[in-house]
C-alpha cells in the first residue's frame, strides 16, 4: 500500500517522483516509450521483465528499458516502510538536452540489450540527496531545473563506470528486444505473477496469451504453472529443511496459508505431512 507520493512534472508528465509504501506491494511498469531509473534506498523487491527474474538489494539502482516490468515485494515479518526514488527517462527530452551526441551513441550500438543493475556508489548516493533535498523544498524545481538533473544523472551514471549501460539505454528508448515466448515462460514459472501479467510480459493481450500458451504447452496457464509450482513443491519438502513459508515464497505464492490450502487442495495432504512421509 503506497503511504506517499510526492511528484516532480516536467511538461505537464511526471519525470521525477518519491514513493513511500509498506509491503507487499507489486508496481507494474508499463515503459512503452521511455526509460526508467529506480533507486531503492533500503529494502529492495523482485524485478520482473520478460528478461529477468532478479532479486535487487537496498541502495541499488536499476535502469529499466522499453517495456513491461514488474517490481514485487513481499510482506517480511518486520513492518518496515519502503522508499524508492523514480526517474523516468523520456526519448524527447534526452533528443533536447543532447541534441549533439545522442546519434552517435545510437550508432554506436544497435541491439537491444537487457536492463541493468547499477550497485550503489558515493556519486549515486549524493545524486538521490540531492533529490531529497528538493522533495523537501519543491517550491524551488521548475523544468529549467529538472531538465539539469536529468543531465547530472546521465553524467554521473557515465562517471560510475556504466558508459555501456547509458548507450544502452538509448538505444533501448527506441527499440525492444524480442524474446521467445517459452524464455519468458521458463524465467516466470515461480514468479508471483498471474496470468493476464504474464501476458504483459509477453506484450500481449490475455486471449492472445492464452491461444498462443496453449499452442506451445498442450495446457492453460493455470493447469500448467500450477503443476509445475506443486512438482517444485514437493521436490524442495522432499530434500531440503526449508521451511515451508520459505518454499511458498520461492515457489511463487505471495501468501502461505495459501500455499498450505493449495498444496492439501492437490496432494490431499498438507506440506508437513507430506515432508514427513518422504524427506530423504
Amino acid at each position: 500500500m503506497i503511504d506517499d507520493r510526492i511528484t516532480f512534472e516536467y511538461q505537464n508528465v511526471v519525470l521525477v517522483e518519491k514513493i513511500k509504501f509498506k509491503a507487499p506491494l507489486k508496481y507494474h511498469g508499463d515503459f512503452q516509450n521511455r526509460g526508467c531509473f529506480i533507486y531503492f534506498k533500503e529494502r529492495a523487491p523482485k524485478l520482473l521483465s520478460a528478461e529477468k527474474n532478479i532479486q535487487l538489494k537496498g541502495q541499488e539502482a536499476v535502469l529499466l528499458k522499453c517495456g513491461s516490468h514488474f517490481l514485487d515485494i513481499l510482506k517480511q515479518t518486520d513492518d518496515k516502510e519502503i522508499e524508492v526514488i523514480i526517474v523516468h527517462l523520456y526519448p524527447d527530452l534526452l533528443k533536447k538536452i543532447y541534441i549533439k551526441e545522442l546519434p552517435a551513441l545510437i550508432e554506436k550500438r544497435s541491439a537491444s540489450t537487457q536492463s541493468q543493475v547499477i550497485a550503489s556508489s558515493d556519486i549515486i548516493s549524493k545524486f538521490i540527496e540531492s533529490l531529497d533535498f528538493y522533495f523537501q523544498n519543491p517550491a524551488l524545481v521548475n523544468d529549467e531545473l529538472l531538465e539539469l538533473k536529468i543531465k547530472e544523472l546521465i553524467l554521473l551514471l557515465v562517471q560510475s563506470k556504466n558508459i555501456k549501460t547509458i548507450q544502452e539505454l538509448v538505444v533501448d528508448l527506441y527499440s525492444t528486444k524480442t524474446i521467445e515466448f517459452k524464455e519468458i515462460i521458463k524465467l516466470h514459472l515461480f514468479s508471483n505473477l498471474n496470468t493476464e501479467e504474464l501476458a504483459s510480459l509477453c506484450n500481449m493481450s490475455l486471449s492472445s496469451f492464452k491461444r498462443e500458451f496453449k499452442k506451445e504447452f498442450n495446457d492453460t496457464p493455470n493447469s500448467f504453472i500450477n503443476n509445475k509450482k506443486l512438482e517444485k513443491a514437493k521436490e524442495l519438502l522432499s530434500i531440503t529443511d526449508i521451511p515451508i513459508s520459505e518454499i511458498a515464497y520461492e515457489i511463487g505464492f505471495n501468501d502461505p496459508l495459501y500455499f498450505t490450502r493449495f498444496f492439501k487442495k492437490s496432494t490431499s495432504v498438507s506440506p508437513t505431512r507430506f515432508r514427513s512421509n518422504n524427506q530423504r
